[in-house]
């Protein structure tokens, strides 16, 4: 009978493991964990499976586990998973991208409307004292959807629910994403960039969906982020890293971008020092105030979207070990 080792303890019991692995599968829930390292040893080496949300696993980390077969990133992105470490030792790596989907679009959209109908800045002047006068603000910020191109980065599931929104709103929808084929565009009513600097100079709102690549770390800095026109808006809900935040301060601040929303950081929990964006952020400096969102990557939150991590990952984990066939492999080559 295989063993499935949850690297986390994070809900109150184990019904939904007892429903999806029944008698074909053994699992093994440890005591609360700060790391990987809190782990004994003999609860390693029994593994044919692991489960990871939050922990990162690096080439040493497998060392502990002779046995281990496949690995499930109890999320959609891989990024903290050391894939190449895993393919030399024959280990599958396996994610669960039917979670959440609708929340993380939900969350694009909240930020990027939040944004364009300034309701952050209207917020922010009226609790003023004193407030600022009764009447609307004109600003860069605020402008109407169908005038606008709301530019997509990535054309996965999230940044389709994204593109429908968009769509519902009123907005023209364009996205640059080089790995699909020709045609998707067609089937859902939008338009394709050829390159990415293309989509970025006609781009009003910019929503981030691209996975954490080798190819997509640092996709977006100064240089890139410029061709945006004057007075755009820039989302992100994807991967920190994708962005260079210092140019987000740059363009904020100058004023070329008129508003930032972010659910994502380059570094998370951030550290000190923080980047210059959210240290002006946190100090409330007069060029981030209604034109700054940060969230704590919590775009895919909702209670129904954490009961569906458990059960998706159990399920997929299932799958691999016992069948009939391994679902959400993620190739060992792939950028």
């Amino acid at each position: 009978m295989p063993t499935v080792l949850y690297s986390e303890n994070n809900y109150p019991d184990d019904s939904v493991e007892r429903r999806i692995y029944g008698n074909e599968i053994r699992w093994i829930v440890p005591k609360p964990t700060t790391s990987l390292a809190d782990l004994s040893d003999e609860d390693c080496a029994a593994a044919d499976g692991l489960m990871i949300l939050r922990y990162k696993v690096f080439a040493k980390d497998l060392e502990r586990f002779p046995n281990l077969k496949a690995i499930c990133r109890m999320g959609v992105g891989y990024d903290n998973l050391d894939r190449a470490a895993a393919a030399e030792r024959g280990i599958m790596i396996l994610n669960v991208p039917d979670y959440g989907t609708t929340e993380v679009a939900d969350h694009a959209m909240s930020l990027a409307l939040a944004l364009r109908r300034g309701l952050l800045l209207h917020h922010e002047l009226q609790r003023n004292d004193p407030p600022a006068t009764w009447r609307y603000v004109n600003d860069p910020l605020l402008k109407r959807s169908s005038v606008q191109t709301f530019g997509i980065v990535g054309m996965g599931r999230i940044a389709t629910a994204v593109a429908l929104r968009a769509k519902a709103f009123g907005f023209r929808v364009v996205f640059h994403d080089p790995y699909l084929p020709n045609g998707v565009e067609l089937g859902l009513g939008i338009e394709r960039a050829p390159t990415l600097e293309a989509l970025l100079e006609q781009t009003d709102t910019l929503s981030v969906h691209a996975p954490l690549t080798r190819t997509t770390r640092g996709l977006l800095g100064l240089k890139e982020l410029s061709l945006l026109p004057k007075g755009a808006v820039v989302v992100n809900t994807a991967r920190g890293p994708i962005i260079d935040i210092d140019a987000l301060a740059t363009l904020l601040k100058s004023g070329h971008l008129s508003g930032v929303g972010l659910d994502v950081v380059p570094v998370e929990p951030p550290v000190e020092p923080v980047p210059e964006l959210m240290r002006a952020y946190r100090a409330r400096e007069p060029w981030t105030l209604g034109r700054l969102i940060i969230t704590p990557h919590s775009a895919f939150y909702t209670p129904q979207a954490w009961d569906d991590i458990r059960s998706k990952s159990a399920e997929t984990m299932r799958a691999a070990l016992v069948g009939p066939r391994a679902q959400n492999v993620i190739p060992p080559e792939s950028d």
